[in-house]
């Protein structure tokens, strides 16, 4: 196999929150053209064979209710940071469709170079012809009103996965606080709006994310869902005691509904030590790797980066070093077979499953 195959597909990225913040009339245009910042963009993705992944809607807080600079807070032998209020709906949506504009912009000005998926056939052909396959994702509903009106026509948009919440509370369920050593069992579970919200996704086939939902949120999930449990992007709790990742019993339960957990690149929830910190080897990523094959199993794990949305290790730095971590999963042991689920074949067997054909 070449550095860049097979296609890795990422369960999670910020670049259209990264793309906002720009405040350019010209951002699609930069990210397809190659603006050469953060994690992504479009000639580093193809340079990394980079195959798709989630591109991720999260509303930032209003300036002074936000998380200040995580890398600097996450230090120390323990931290916990104080999480941000609600958010209004009235506040929340105009944001999010900025950013779902900045996605569709991206995917007419690449001219077939990226595109916008809504069924599974749609992204195994994107894949395969070595277009980006992006797949529209929320995270955190706080755009969604309490009569779902809006979720239909997000739906007809293109959306795809939902995350109930990030780590601030939402109408529909509660998150875990960037905590360092702590259990994810942080609060109580889905609300009555959240369960609803399990329902109608399921009945749309919209994936439901349990990244950053509390273990009781976890757990009102699997007893509602018909669909797989999937956590974009969590690691193993055993191994680095961080509130964001997943417990053994979690994992068996992904396991169990065939399900996926996405392996999280954000140094703080690998290390044991909690912390951000690019000095970190890969062999970290591939003791996770090995814990949750051994408690979700093979068909069950794979990536999600956290591209341009936290520290990563070094040796990988950016999309473009994909090769990589391809070279360190074969120098761990990882054969072409479980390369090809663990990079992409995994991640399109659940959403065939959740979305349908």
């Amino acid at each position: 196999m070449s550095p860049t195959s097979p296609p890795i597909f990422d369960g999670h990225n910020d670049v259209l929150l990264r793309l906002y913040k720009k405040d350019a009339s010209d951002a699609a245009t930069q990210f397809v053209e190659g603006d050469g910042k953060g994690h992504l963009d479009l000639p580093r993705m193809l340079k990394g064979g980079f195959g798709g992944g989630f591109f991720a809607v999260f509303v930032p807080s209003p300036a002074g209710e936000s998380i200040g600079g995580l890398a600097d807070a996450m230090q120390g032998e323990s931290y916990e940071l104080p999480l941000p209020g609600e958010l209004e709906i009235g506040y929340a949506q105009p944001i999010a469709l900025e950013m779902m504009g900045l996605l569709f912009r991206i995917e007419k000005e690449s001219q077939g170079g990226l595109t916008v998926c809504r069924t599974a056939d749609d992204l195994r052909g994107a894949i395969e012809r070595g277009s980006v396959a992006a797949v529209l994702h929320i995270e955190g509903a706080e755009i969604i009103d309490p009569e779902f009106r809006s979720l239909e026509v997000l739906y007809e948009a293109g959306l795809r996965s939902i995350g109930p919440v990030w780590s601030r509370p939402t109408a529909f369920a509660h998150g875990v606080p960037f905590k360092f050593p702590g259990s994810p069992d942080t609060g109580p579970g889905l609300t009555d709006l959240g369960k609803e919200l399990v329902r109608r996704c399921n009945a749309m086939g919209v994936m439901i994310d349990l990244s950053h939902l509390n273990e009781a949120g976890f757990w009102d999930v699997a007893g509602i869902s018909d669909a797989p449990l999937v956590a974009t992007h969590s690691n193993a709790h055993t191994l680095s005691e961080s509130t964001r990742n997943l417990t053994d019993k979690q994992l068996a339960a992904v396991k169990e509904s065939g399900g996926m957990v996405g392996i999280n690149f954000a140094t703080c929830f690998l290390r044991a030590d909690g912390q951000m910190n690019a000095q970190t080897g890969l062999d970290v990523m591939m003791r996770h790797l090995d814990h949750l094959i051994e408690h979700a199993g093979e068909d069950n794990v794979g990536f999600g980066s956290d591209f341009d949305g936290a520290t990563i290790p070094g040796d990988v730095g950016d999309v473009a070093g994909l090769p990589t971590l391809r070279q360190a999963m074969r120098d761990h042991g990882v054969d072409d077979a479980l390369m090809e689920k663990l990079c992409w074949g995994n991640w399109a067997r659940v959403l065939e499953r959740t979305w349908g054909g």
